[in-house]
């Protein structure tokens, strides 16, 4: 149901983009036009910002407290990320918009040729984004309503816990925990912070679930452009078993050199708005996980307290692992991108065309791979090294507290 749902979200202006293009502008990152929505958008932006501020003061109070302190941290990095994407897609609007206009222009052009290759390669990547899309949306909304409705199922999950909530001796249990000027223990403090967290949650929810999705669809992009680009190199010199003319394969060597210079150019305008957001991404992630797990192994954690945290867990490393696998399938698709040109009927040719072909080899040699600041590149590898930090990190606390 929810893939007809995507499938009326198509635009043939983007072919890929459609969806999440509408995502994105629905909570108010992508803004291509200027007004009072615009301003509108932008300043629930700066709400969300002004909450993230109000839950570190929170955590500077409950300090002394390293249970509360570790749910609470819990949640303001999570906060983090989400006003982290929001705000660098606002900010660096401009290059995104270089990005998403050369993706659709790109694909409408190929499309328009009819060219079955093409066609089947483009079709086939577009549709494996939407259903990347459709998981991530199920992951963040299953996410979001575990984390809205984990205090009304706290206060189920005990008669003796509901009695003394009832009776005042304990606070009724919060979905979040952000530092307010007035007393939420109270009945108006109460509600007002439980509304409060649940339109936080459905706003940093979509914000997650858009950014990541239309990430991971442009990563899927590029993977298959270098897929085409193999395709087309492979019948540079050919069609159909046939030797092309001078003329025709020139211009097809041409093409290939255009097509990787302009995929180069464009993957490093997207990993340089991706890259500082995946920096704090993965931090955080080694820190989270390290935290998560504390919390599922403490004695004093209740059963719906360690339910959402082992949903919390699952989703942030489930995130993490798209944003690996995905890079690091793009990486090796252009590691073996060249290796069209030798599958070719070169061989066949004069000695001009044999010399163009070293050069499109040489061209063809970059590799494009996406990075997490400078410090580390998003593959599998990296994926794999961040959980055996975190264990590692896990390890040690666990000792020093026993």
């Amino acid at each position: 149901m929810l893939k007809k749902y995507v499938a009326r979200l198509e635009d043939p202006n983007h072919p890929l983009l459609g969806p999440t293009l509408w995502g994105l502008q629905s909570w108010g990152m992508w803004q291509p036009n200027s007004g009072q929505s615009r301003i509108i958008y932008n300043l629930i932006h700066f709400a969300a910002l002004l909450f993230l501020v109000s839950l570190y003061a929170e955590l500077w109070f409950i300090r002394a407290d390293p249970e509360l302190a570790l749910k609470n941290l819990s949640y303001t990095m999570l906060t983090t990320v989400c006003v982290a994407k929001a705000g660098t897609f606002v900010l660096w609007q401009t290059y995104w918009q270089d990005v998403i206009q050369f993706v659709s222009t790109l694909e409408r052009s190929q499309l328009e040729k009819k060219d079955k290759t093409t066609c089947t390669i483009i079709e086939g990547y577009t549709k494996y984004s939407r259903n990347v899309t459709c998981f991530y949306w199920i992951l963040v909304t299953a996410t979001v309503f575990t984390v809205v409705f984990a205090p009304l199922g706290e206060f189920l999950s005990s008669s003796e816990q509901r009695e003394l909530m009832l009776n005042g001796t304990i606070p009724f249990p919060e979905i979040m925990s952000s530092w307010v000027p007035f007393d939420k223990t109270k009945r108006f403090g109460y509600w007002f912070q439980i509304v409060e967290h649940s339109v936080i949650c459905l706003y940093g929810g979509g914000i997650v679930a858009n950014y990541d999705a239309n990430t991971v669809a442009l990563m899927s992009f590029f993977c298959g452009q270098l897929e085409l680009l193999v395709a087309n190199s492979k019948r540079l010199f050919s069609e159909d078993g046939k030797l092309v003319s001078y003329s025709e394969a020139m211009e097809r060597i041409k093409q290939c050199h255009m097509h990787h210079l302009s995929l180069i150019k464009y993957s490093k305008i997207f990993n340089s708005v991706l890259s500082p957001v995946m920096f704090l991404y993965v931090v955080i992630c080694s820190l989270m996980i390290c935290a998560s797990a504390i919390l599922l192994t403490k004695g004093t954690t209740t059963t719906m307290q360690r339910m959402w945290v082992a949903e919390y867990l699952v989703a942030l490393i489930s995130q993490l692992f798209l944003y690996c696998w995905h890079s690091n399938q793009v990486y090796f698709m252009s590691e073996r991108v060249d290796r069209g040109i030798y599958e070719s009927e070169w061989w066949q040719c004069g000695v001009r065309l044999r010399r163009c072909v070293v050069l499109l080899g040489g061209q063809l040699r970059k590799t494009i791979i996406f990075q997490a600041g400078p410090f580390t590149n998003l593959t599998i590898a990296t994926f794999i090294a961040i959980l055996k930090g975190s264990y590692s990190y896990y390890t040690l606390l666990s000792k020093n507290e026993g």
